[in-house]
């Protein structure tokens, strides 16, 4: 009778141990099963951010560029409008004044020296748009020959020296990648000499790590990389915008006093 009883408790253990245990497995695996889909969850969420970032930035690139190509256009028509109509328009009433009868030769001389003379400036000023559109230079001899005309621009000013050394070999066919990569040159040039008070630029086309880099340094005034201001400025993100278009990669180096660095592949 006592083995009996005795066993029948050792039973009761035994099934108690045995509950105990499949309980703790139980729980073992629902700790387990949360940790991975919380730690799953949080990694999608951070993914998510991510994403939403990368799609935020776009945004502002591609809000950037067409701030520029409105402001481009503006320019544009303002000097249409304001140069070359207010040229032509004289001339118009210029040549109205030719049919005034009586006229003596020094009036008809002055009116047609007078034509002359605007319609020559107003040739001018429609080179000029043409050229800040597209420069001739660069699309008949290509990106090398436009970049050696951009700094003999800038040296003639006597207020920067600009050096400009290349090793690359352009195509020539790819003249709408050349006209990003001298646009990107045209706003560091000026960002340099307007706000880094720059006296000594230089540019490098080379190889670096395989790729295609240009390498730009100025000895101008610098700026802070953490500041805000300069990295939301409308010109950095046109740059940006472009080197994304050329599927390149930049990296700027800067310390106040201490001029810039920029390199940026294509």
């Amino acid at each position: 009778m006592k083995n009996n009883i005795f066993l029948v408790f050792n039973l009761d253990e035994m099934n108690l141990a045995i509950g105990s245990v499949f309980v703790a497995f139980l729980l073992m695996s629902f700790i387990v099963i949360s940790f991975f889909y919380f730690s799953r969850k949080k990694i999608i969420q951070k993914e998510i951010e991510k994403k939403n970032l990368e799609i935020n930035h776009q945004k502002e690139l591609l809000r950037s560029v067409i701030l520029t190509q409105e402001e481009e256009r503006k320019r544009i028509a303002q000097d249409l409008h304001d140069d070359i109509s207010s040229k032509l328009n004289v001339v118009s009433l210029n040549t109205h004044l030719l049919n005034t009868p009586n006229l003596s030769e020094e009036e008809l001389l002055g009116i047609t020296n007078n034509i002359t003379d605007l319609t020559q400036k107003a040739l001018e000023s429609s080179r000029r748009i043409a050229h800040d559109l597209l420069p001739p230079v660069l699309e008949k001899f290509g990106l090398h020959a436009g970049i050696e005309e951009l700094v003999a621009e800038f040296n003639t000013s006597k207020s920067v020296h600009v050096i400009y050394k290349n090793e690359l070999r352009f195509n020539i066919n790819e003249i709408d990648k050349q006209l990003h990569i001298f646009r990107i040159l045209q706003e560091l040039l000026n960002n340099s000499i307007r706000h880094g008070k720059a006296s000594e630029i230089s540019i490098e086309f080379k190889t670096i790590n395989g790729k295609e880099t240009c390498v730009y340094i100025d000895n101008g005034i610098g700026f802070d990389l953490k500041s805000e201001d300069c990295k939301k400025g409308l010109g950095m993100k046109n740059i940006e915008s472009r080197i994304n278009f050329l599927n390149g990669t930049f990296s700027i180096e800067s310390n106040k006093n201490k001029g810039v660095q920029i390199n940026f592949t294509f």
